[in-house]
């Protein structure tokens, strides 16, 4: 395996701070104290711990709160990554625990009670939290419970069952698992890049190749379907009844993420081939120079005119996090990712306004000041880009032969429910999940995005 031959330094991710004192990132100890309050803030937007509600997730769905039941899972993983890089286990308890009551009867992340959102990707966010708890050693669960690489290999095995995949448009999954959810004639970036990015993961966690020949497949079927284009943009899907031809062009942060993330772990199982330099090369320049302008993270498909879903608001945190990962397992990318990384989180603390009686950050980085929005995924996004800048600090990701300490099982995931048997129609108030912008997106085509779709 390829690693990092020595850390990189944490001066090369230390600014020289903001106006605002109370979220510095001048110095380290600047660096945590930031992280953690911000950390701090966001888990007030978490009530599952409180008497009367679930555990695991944000408050929702809509019209009951704002968030989906995949942005839980994200969360779980911002704060996985919050305490590897800052050792702050304040919060690893609730994880755990939240975690670990999601896992549905087939633990496997797909518990019943959200059939009627339960999109490919819904559950590929809650697979990759698992993965990064393996990856970081997060503490294991209780003998006897779920077990972290197991909860990972589960959600991979159920979406590489055949019971997912068909002809149509040449292969990949849908967005959605059941067949009466709306959305199942849709297949997407997102769905296949989350499966992508676990295969990538669990081949160089386990040294299975059959892991890896997924990942080579999925790879080679978003750039034959044109998801992704050969200048490297990702846009967002198709319909299986146009043989997914009627592409829709906007462009997400999180696919990009995503996608590159999975390409550099092919790039460090793989030892460092060519190919694989090539790809993760040619798709960084493209995230940077799409989602990156000025070197300040962007949401280009919303951002300008702030119609941002409350999905699309927690985008930008997950793509620093998984850029500052691949200056560990990729390290060539080191001397391109971590100053742009640094320029976007100077940015990002800049919208933060501090207070004790309004502490909130924003989500237009680039303004550099406080846009008046507040809502858990803006405060993930900071989270993610002010702890990213310790990566330098931390371990690179461990795998079965360097450490790992979480526990398998190749077969996880095998007695689980399809969901593809007759189930009632889904509600309006459930029916979305992690790409409910997917159908913002096609219900306007004339409209916000529609611009995006008239690109080559």
């Amino acid at each position: 395996m390829i690693f990092s031959t020595s850390r990189l330094t944490t001066a090369a991710l230390v600014g020289s701070g903001v106006a605002n004192a109370a979220y510095s990132i001048a110095t380290t100890a600047d660096i945590k104290q930031t992280a953690a309050t911000v950390a701090w803030d966001l888990m007030q937007y978490y009530k599952g711990n409180l008497s009367g509600q679930t555990p695991g997730i944000l408050p929702g769905p809509p019209p009951a709160g704002d968030y989906y039941w995949w942005e839980g899972g994200a969360l779980w993983g911002t704060l996985i990554d919050y305490w590897h890089l800052t050792g702050d286990d304040s919060y690893n308890e609730v994880v755990t625990q939240s975690m670990l009551f999601q896992v549905g009867p087939g633990e496997d992340y797909m518990p019943p009670n959200v059939t009627a959102s339960l999109g490919n990707d819904d559950q590929g966010f809650w697979g990759m939290s698992a993965m990064l708890a393996a990856e970081n050693n997060f503490p294991n669960p209780d003998k006897g419970q779920p077990q972290w690489l197991a909860l990972a290999q589960a959600v991979f095995n159920t979406q590489a069952s055949p019971d997912r995949h068909d002809n149509t448009c040449g292969g990949g999954l849908r967005w959605q698992i059941p067949l009466s959810n709306n959305g199942y004639d849709y297949k997407n970036s997102i769905a296949n890049g989350c499966f992508f990015n676990l295969g990538a993961r669990l081949a160089r966690y386990t040294g299975n190749q059959t892991y890896s020949d997924w990942a080579e497949k999925t790879w080679d079927w978003i750039r034959s379907v044109g998801f992704m284009d050969d200048q490297y943009n990702i846009y967002d899907g198709g319909h299986v009844e146009h043989n997914c031809t009627d592409i829709n062009k906007a462009q997400f942060s999180y696919n990009n993420g995503v996608w590159l993330l999975g390409a550099a772990y092919m790039y460090n199982y793989t030892n460092g081939s060519a190919v694989w330099k090539d790809r993760v090369t040619n798709l960084l320049d493209a995230t940077i120079k799409v989602f990156f302008p000025n070197d300040i993270a962007f949401e280009v498909a919303c951002e300008e005119h702030m119609s941002c879903t409350t999905d699309m608001l927690s985008f930008k945190g997950y793509l620093h996090r998984w850029m500052a990962t691949i200056t560990q397992i990729a390290p060539f990318t080191a001397d391109t990712i971590l100053p742009v990384l640094q320029t976007s989180a100077d940015a990002a603390v800049s919208t933060c306004t501090g207070g004790a009686n309004a502490r909130t950050c924003g989500f237009k980085w680039s303004t550099k000041a406080y846009d008046g929005t507040y809502g858990a995924g803006q405060q993930m996004d900071v989270l993610g880009a002010v702890s990213s800048l310790l990566i330098g600090q931390a371990n690179a990701p461990v795998t079965n032969d360097t450490g790992g300490t979480s526990v398998g099982n190749p077969n996880a995931g095998s007695q689980s429910d399809t969901f593809n048997n007759p189930v009632a129609p889904p509600t309006t108030g459930d029916k979305a999940g992690a790409s409910i912008l997917t159908l913002l997106i096609l219900g306007a085509a004339v409209g916000t995005f529609g611009w995006m779709s008239t690109g080559a």
